[in-house]
């Protein structure tokens, strides 16, 4: 069965995020003045085959755990579905 994990990897909210002040500085020289704070983060979509969901979300978990997330200082969530087939 092939299984869509959409993966938010995103900065610990203790973690300063400069990236995220500057796209806010920019929304407010844009005249977007009412943004308060922005926090920039990683979105990946990851296809892959297992015999059931809960493995899917294991391996999914896995590759966060070594390789897409920073544990020091990022966070991530997981959202598992069966995959469409391909057209």
């Amino acid at each position: 069965m092939e299984y869509l994990a959409r993966v938010y990897v995103t900065l610990k909210p203790t973690v300063n995020d400069p990236q995220g002040l500057t796209i806010r500085g920019g929304l407010h020289s844009l005249g977007f003045d009412s943004v308060s704070s922005v926090r920039a983060g990683k979105y990946l979509e990851i296809r892959l085959d297992a015999a059931d969901a809960a493995t899917a979300e294991s391996r999914a978990t896995e590759m966060c755990e070594k390789l897409l997330a920073n544990p020091v200082i990022e966070d991530f969530r997981i959202e598992l579905e069966e995959a469409a087939a391909a057209t």
